[in-house]
């Protein structure tokens, strides 16, 4: 059996477990990222796993083997988005750790509660931008809406950011 993608989903809509077992191996650590940048560090990895699931069920729906990648980073991300409208937007006091033990915590504690000021589509765009380096189009089309909405996303959370960080309005770089 080849490794393409497009062949893993061709034999796992024809319920091959393994050849889903290696698409998830390929994609899980973008996958995770992704909804670490919704929802936060503890429950990614959850979010992730029954984003998976659903993927499974779905597979067959996917007529496209190639858009694998783009096709399931939108079902993670839209299980995210909703586990994350179901829950009070606060980051937990043991997310800081042990600033003693484990360098740039503090920095990543104080990046998360600024994110978490933030509506979940805001997160997604941010992280989709600057962590996974994707175009305002191909954001677009992961998220559901129009590469303009995407730019707006952009825009508001840049700018909450920059309030957060007391820099006023429209002061946090492209």
């Amino acid at each position: 059996m080849s490794d393409s993608t497009a062949d893993l989903v061709t034999a796992a809509q024809k319920g091959d477990l393994g050849a889903f077992r290696a698409l998830v191996e390929r994609y899980w650590a973008m996958l995770v990222r992704l909804a670490r940048s919704v929802i936060g560090e503890d429950e990614a990895e959850d979010a992730a796993q029954e984003a998976l699931v659903v993927a499974w069920r779905k597979l067959h729906q996917l007529t496209e083997p190639h858009a694998f990648p783009r096709w399931v980073a939108r079902i993670v991300l839209r299980h995210s988005l909703r586990r994350a409208r179901r829950r009070p937007h606060t980051v937990p006091l043991e997310a800081a750790g042990d600033p003693g033990h484990a360098p740039g915590v503090e920095s990543r504690v104080l990046v998360w509660e600024v994110l978490s000021h933030l509506a979940p589509r805001q997160r997604a765009v941010l992280h989709l931008t600057v962590v996974e380096g994707m175009a305002d189009s191909e954001i677009g089309r992961a998220l559901g809406i129009s590469a303009s909405s995407v730019r707006v996303h952009r825009l508001r959370a840049r700018s909450r950011v920059s309030e957060l960080l007391g820099g006023g309005k429209g002061n946090v770089p492209a």
